[in-house]
């Protein structure tokens, strides 16, 4: 089996259909990501500008994120600081596509929040193989995410039985000393009836 046909067996074997946001200035390359992306299965959403992407970002949800680093008007480093910076948004997953194909660019946009750093030209095979790696930790993250919010939510449950034992101990012992207070002045009644008599 070809690189390919692993990762399209990688692609159906995945479960529900994932859907990416290709953001790329030049409509060509736009196309050629949303036909390669669709033959491995994603739901694949294409523009050509920052500031179209993050009303896309914000009107619906997606799993990941291709983002061209250098974009007029606005740059792909500009829309992932926005992405990283919305509370919505921060855990998106991003990889950063540039035609820079000097180590500088990979370490900016590392740097600025992306996820990975694929440069231009690249073998499709490797960045297809570089976005399963990437949702799929993303899936994990949200598993653990999950996890921690059930356990957080059964540590709340606990501290509140633990609180409300607390609340029943404290009356039991208050009537335990008004119990043993009172059985005190029967014995004192007792003790005086007995001197007189």
């Amino acid at each position: 089996m070809d690189v390919f046909g692993k990762l399209e067996s990688v692609a159906q074997r995945r479960g529900p259909v994932r859907t990416i946001l290709a953001v790329d200035d030049s409509r060509t390359n736009l196309g050629v990501l949303g036909r390669r992306l669709g033959h491995l299965g994603y739901l694949t959403v294409l523009s050509d500008n920052g500031a179209e992407a993050l009303d896309l970002i914000a009107a619906r949800g997606f799993d990941l994120v291709l983002l061209d680093m250098v974009m007029p008007r606005m740059s792909g480093l500009h829309v992932l600081a926005e992405i990283r910076g919305s509370r919505d948004t921060a855990d998106l997953p991003v990889i950063m596509l540039t035609g820079r194909s000097d180590p500088s660019a990979a370490v900016e946009a590392l740097a600025a929040g992306a996820d990975d750093h694929v440069a231009k030209p690249f073998a499709f095979e490797v960045l297809a193989a570089r976005i399963e790696r990437v949702l799929a930790r993303a899936r994990r993250i949200a598993e653990l995410k999950r996890s921690n919010a059930t356990l957080d939510a059964r540590i709340a449950a606990r501290a509140m039985e633990l609180g409300e034992a607390k609340s029943a101990l404290a009356a039991t012992r208050a009537d335990r000393q008004r119990l043993i207070a009172s059985i005190q002045a029967l014995n004192d009644e007792v003790e005086r009836l007995s001197a007189r008599a």
